[in-house]
């Protein structure tokens, strides 16, 4: 019986690390939205010239 109770303790661990990993990758995928949108606002921002083209030099 006791080694019953051995064999069923990695049985156990991999049951729990099975479900655990399903509910980290299905928490993780719904941010992407929000992200994807402020990497565009910044490309969008980096593309574009600046305002104001005033050469000031350092005295």
């Amino acid at each position: 019986m006791a080694a019953l109770a051995w064999l069923l303790i990695p049985l156990i661990g991999a049951v729990f690390a099975a479900v655990w990993a399903r509910w980290a990758s299905h928490t993780r995928a719904t941010g992407d939205g929000a992200s994807l949108a402020g990497y565009e606002r910044f490309r969008q921002a980096m593309q574009t010239e600046p305002a104001d083209k005033t050469d000031t030099e350092p005295v």
